[in-house]
């Protein structure tokens, strides 16, 4: 894949957004719990006719909660990634070296920003929801897998994180402004994070025999088998938190009907959204002739 990045122009870039995690979330910053947190195209409520509006209002913001804590996890094993990957080239290009360390210090600070959402999300909301975890063995489990692997879901990530700003949240009036606000300010740091994936992976192809960079396509299926595993998952914590919330019990067909919509509605979030983002399929197919047909060829069941 050819691109126009460049390590000094990504930095320039990361040293003029500047933001504090202190100054976007506190006591007099709070969410408001009259709204809903997601676009419908991630959240996919209104479909569900059994639910109430309120109900809709209320498994929006639950799936909000668990969107922000799934991003906490994924940087939990972002953050160690791009560390190992900077610190054999400290002594080469000083403009390569700051920017990949600005990178980790971002995901750091996003991981600190989705704490601090948790707390004020516990705080306002009339239930416990649960959240897929803990974060450490997720991250082992992922970063057992080839690095390459490893380096094209962290791309997949961070155009996700893009086209969900840019085509749902952004200019939405319908949502929160705060939790909004999160997003934006998360969106603008991950612009230039995929930047450098992008740079990270054809570097680290460029490494590869063509067995690994087969053994490395492989392993990414394998990370996406095991996220979605937890996305079924978070599906049962999300439908209990419902239950308790509502104080009643959805019927057989309703849940069956519950299940349907929100298992996609997670797969398209997580994994549909990013395996069919352009620019992401442009780099896979950089790496590997082929690879964005065989993704065509997938891509419909987490769409």
């Amino acid at each position: 894949m050819e691109h126009n990045y460049s390590y000094q122009a990504v930095l320039e870039a990361q040293e003029r957004v500047s933001w504090r995690v202190e100054d976007l979330i506190g006591d007099d910053k709070p969410l408001d719990f009259s709204k809903r947190f997601l676009p419908e195209a991630l959240a996919r409520v209104d479909g569900l006719h059994f639910l109430s509006d309120e109900e809709k209002v209320q498994l929006n913001q639950i799936r909000g909660n668990g969107y922000l804590h799934t991003f906490g996890l994924v940087e939990e094993f972002i953050l160690p990634f791009v560390m190992d990957h900077a610190r054999p080239h400290l002594d080469g290009d000083d403009y390569r070296t700051r920017a990949f360390l600005e990178f980790a210090a971002e995901e750091a600070k996003h991981i600190h920003l989705f704490k601090r959402f948790a707390e004020e999300f516990k705080k306002g909301f009339p239930v416990e929801c649960g959240v897929i975890g803990p974060a450490d063995e997720i991250s082992r489990a992922v970063l057992a897998h080839h690095p390459l692997a490893v380096a094209m879901v962290v791309l997949h990530i961070e155009w996700m994180t893009q086209a969900h700003y840019v085509a749902g949240v952004k200019d939405n009036q319908s949502l929160d402004s705060q939790f909004a606000n999160l997003l934006k300010h998360h969106w603008m740091e991950e612009v230039q994070h995929a930047k450098l994936d992008t740079m990270m992976v054809m570097s680290l192809a460029d490494a590869c025999t063509a067995e690994e960079i087969d053994r490395a396509f492989e392993d990414y299926m394998s990370i996406g088998t095991l996220l979605d595993n937890g996305l079924a998952a978070q599906m049962e914590m999300d439908i209990e938190a419902l239950r308790q919330i509502s104080g009643r019990r959805l019927s057989d067909a309703e849940e069956a009907t519950y299940c349907l919509v929100q298992q996609q509605a997670l797969r398209w979030t997580y994994l549909g959204s990013g395996m069919t983002h352009p620019n992401f399929l442009a780099t896979v197919e950089g790496v590997k002739a082929g690879a964005k047909a065989k993704f065509a060829e997938i891509s419909p069941g987490f769409c």
